[in-house]
């Protein structure tokens, strides 16, 4: 309370102090409200919490899904490429079946002549239209003798004599353009070949000759004769070329000689197989008593 008794200024004074006091009081009490113009970071949201909680078996049912799809996904593929690779098969099955048909349509018998004729022109060995079979290398002798007499044989002036050997080769062919036969019978090509023919004319080895004459006493006409002789040569080895003893000497060889070559044919088509041919028989066509079930196979597959 106040005291009366105080001075009035002071009175005054005290009053004021008190009325200050109190009015502070009541404002700490109540306060101010103050709005900033300051903007505030908004608080982070909390994630939901059933995501939270299922996110891994979330996980793992997706990639479970992923790899479900990716296995359809590589059957559709294989599927695709087995059903591609089975009609590729079949296309490839279904042409080589008909290139054996046609194979085996060209060596039955009565086609396997045209098929071999018309393959001989890529199979020539010797590019002139023969086909060389064979040679044989002999010695030949040629001899003349001339004798002579006078007054009615009277007097006999003696004999002149000459001598040539000469080394001679002989070579044989046969003509690939000339009538070709072939015939089957199960596993065997029977060749019915061209006639052997010799290469003419013979080739005469002239520095292995050997020359010698004899004449009579009262003869002089070797040097003439001997002429004579050399000059017959060659016709007479062009018989000997063509007649049945030196054919005789050759006619195996070259037998053996156009087997191989039928046989380089059959190779070439791949029918020279044990399930295909493998015995080839050849006969000339000068043979004509010769039987085919008769003749002596000429080469077979080993």
């Amino acid at each position: 309370m106040l005291k009366l008794n105080r001075p009035r200024k002071r009175i005054l004074q005290e009053i004021i102090r008190r009325n200050v006091s109190d009015q502070l009081r009541i404002g700490a009490t109540w306060g101010i409200p103050v709005t900033s113009s300051v903007n505030r970071e908004a608080p982070p949201t909390r994630p939901d919490h059933v995501l939270t909680t299922y996110r891994w078996p979330l996980v793992i049912i997706a990639l479970g899904l992923l790899a479900v799809l990716a296995s359809l996904a590589f059957l559709w593929v294989a599927r695709r490429a087995y059903d591609e690779t089975l009609a590729r098969g079949a296309r490839a099955g279904k042409y080589a079946v008909q290139k054996a048909e046609v194979i085996a349509e060209k060596f039955m018998r009565g086609n396997i002549t045209k098929t071999f004729v018309a393959a001989i022109p890529e199979i020539s060995s010797t590019g002139a239209g023969n086909l060389e079979l064979a040679t044989s290398d002999q010695t030949e002798s040629f001899r003349a003798e001339d004798e002579k007499s006078i007054f009615w044989d009277k007097l006999y002036l003696g004999k002149t004599i000459s001598e040539i050997r000469v080394p001679v080769t002989y070579r044989y062919h046969l003509r690939l353009s000339d009538p070709w036969q072939l015939d089957v019978s199960g596993q065997t090509c029977i060749v019915l070949a061209p006639v052997i023919r010799p290469s003419l004319p013979p080739a005469i080895h002239t520095d292995k000759m050997e020359k010698k004459s004899d004449e009579g006493w009262g003869r002089f006409n070797a040097r003439e004769q001997m002429a004579d002789l050399e000059k017959g040569i060659t016709p007479t080895l062009a018989s000997y070329a063509s007649d049945a003893r030196h054919l005789a000497l050759i006619r195996d060889p070259c037998r053996k000689t156009v087997a191989e070559f039928v046989k380089s044919w059959l190779l070439k088509e791949d029918q020279w197989r044990t399930d295909r041919f493998h015995t080839i028989k050849v006969i000339f066509a000068d043979e004509s008593d010769a039987l085919p079930d008769r003749v002596a196979p000429t080469i077979q597959l080993k």
